[in-house]
């Protein structure tokens, strides 16, 4: 693989270890809306994915009942209750400081909203190594793909390299024509991300490998 000009790294799963909260806001949520079903990490990263609107559907949730507007403002009420626990990934920090010291630019590009993942960031205190937010203006999370057309269409980057922890994060890539390498500390089980690319650790173990 080249090397590249700009990493665009995933948030959460790939930088933010929040699995865990992900875990127990999706219990509660099914909880608090009557739903005899408890998920472990196991059935939570066989089940997770993008759009997150199907990811509801396959855990059962009747959108006739209760709209999947009003689910996905339940669920990050719950999210942001617990999430000021969820530490980095494992080697978060040492991986982004290994690429700036090697000149290369790092972005975020998230299908979350932009402010909670500013909020995050600046928390850990690592908003500086990135020059950018590509991400979303509402809780939906539909996905990141479109958001990230617009970013290149208008940045042209030379040659970037996407690493996230979803099939969603190789499919974007695929999108956009870029590489991409996926870690296992985040929110899909390690045998769903074999089936799309190279796997990793953590994040230093890819960027050793990029860069």
């Amino acid at each position: 693989m080249k090397r590249p000009s700009h990493i665009l790294w995933d948030f959460n799963g790939t930088i933010l270890d929040d699995v865990q909260t992900g875990v127990a806001s999706m219990n509660a949520l099914l909880k608090q809306n009557g739903m005899d079903k408890k998920l472990d990490t196991e059935s939570y990263k066989e089940v997770f994915g993008f759009p997150v609107k199907d990811y509801y559907e396959r855990l059962g949730f009747d959108f006739s009942k209760k709209s999947f507007d009003v689910l996905a403002v339940e669920w990050v009420d719950l999210y942001n209750d617990a999430v000021g626990s969820a530490p980095l990934c494992p080697n978060v920090v040492p991986a982004l400081e290994y690429v700036r010291r090697r000149g290369v630019k790092q972005l975020i590009l998230t299908a979350s909203e932009v402010s909670m993942v500013q909020t995050q960031l600046d928390k850990f205190g690592i908003s500086g190594y990135f020059d950018a937010i590509i991400g979303q203006d509402n809780i939906k999370a539909y996905g990141k793909t479109e958001a990230a057309r617009k970013w290149f269409a208008l940045e042209k980057p030379e040659n970037a390299v996407l690493i996230g922890d979803t099939p969603h994060d190789a499919e974007t890539a695929e999108d956009l024509g870029i590489g991409c390498l996926l870690v296992t500390c985040g929110h899909q089980s390690e045998a769903r991300l074999r089936k799309y690319g190279k796997v990793f650790s953590d994040p230093l173990q890819a960027v050793k490998y990029l860069l």
